[in-house]
């Protein structure tokens, strides 16, 4: 793994997106076990840095109701583990929530699966599909989010990802997709903050080296900015996160 050194070619790098890199966990042919631990892990590491809380209350809560049911969908679920959060406590506030999680990566819908198997939630619909497949069949949600998936995405693919979204939400629904902002704060605390777990918590896992490839991989907001349709907006949100944003009224047009 490469050590955070001033001067050193990481740190330099980090001012301009590393498109070459690539995550462990990407390969199909990554160690199955590790693989396995580093899904269980998400929930630990998630808890930290994906905002949960934050898309809840800016994004979800203010959308739901006790009476009629709030529609998400959840794209590139993983183990599932914010959906599960997330309808637990609007269920705890007695509000109508129901999440379709999706995830066309077999080994991520096994552990999800997996994960409510041995603690099951109701209004979790998992499904091994893409976007566009659920846009071909009509689908539409009140919210379509992700996290931490679009630096995953080369050029076409984040096209697609929003013009699929677009349709998905275009009944007056909500599209946030939740990524991390590349900065080198952002790689020295992700390195600093995983390094006394990194032989014992983390061991035999992707988590640390993958977390450190995906902030090389990531976005700034200016990058971002720059390259986004009409109708889409970015905002900066904590920690060191960027929130992609679009937003239609009851006709299906974008809103300012």
């Amino acid at each position: 793994m490469p050590a955070v050194t001033a001067g050193g070619g990481v740190w330099r790098s980090l001012g301009s997106r590393d498109e070459a890199v690539r995550e462990v966990m990407d390969d199909p042919a990554c160690d199955p076990e590790m693989l396995s631990r580093t899904f269980e892990q998400f929930r630990l590491v998630n808890s930290v840095v994906s905002g949960a809380g934050a898309v809840y209350r800016d994004w979800i809560r203010p959308r739901l109701s006790p009476v009629w049911t709030t529609r998400l969908l959840d794209v590139g679920t993983g183990a599932a583990d914010l959906p599960r959060r997330w309808l637990r406590r609007a269920t705890a506030e007695g509000m109508r929530l129901e999440i379709t999680a999706i995830d066309p990566d077999p080994r991520a819908l096994a552990a999800a699966q997996a994960a409510v198997e041995h603690d099951p939630v109701d209004g979790l619909e998992l499904l091994g599909a893409t976007t566009s497949e659920l846009a071909d069949d009509d689908r539409h949600f009140d919210l379509v989010v992700s996290n931490h998936m679009l630096h995953h995405l080369d050029g076409r693919e984040f096209g697609a990802l929003l013009a699929d979204s677009e349709r998905l939400a275009e009944f007056g629904g909500t599209v946030v997709h939740g990524d991390i902002e590349r900065s080198r704060f952002a790689y020295a605390a992700f390195a600093a903050g995983t390094l006394p777990f990194r032989s014992n918590l983390l061991r035999d896992s992707f988590i640390r080296v993958d977390g450190l490839a995906s902030i090389r991989r990531s976005h700034t907001a200016a990058e971002l900015a720059g390259v986004l349709p009409p109708g889409w907006r970015v905002r900066r949100a904590a920690p060191s996160r960027l929130e992609v944003i679009w937003q239609a009224d009851a006709a299906g047009r974008p809103r300012a």
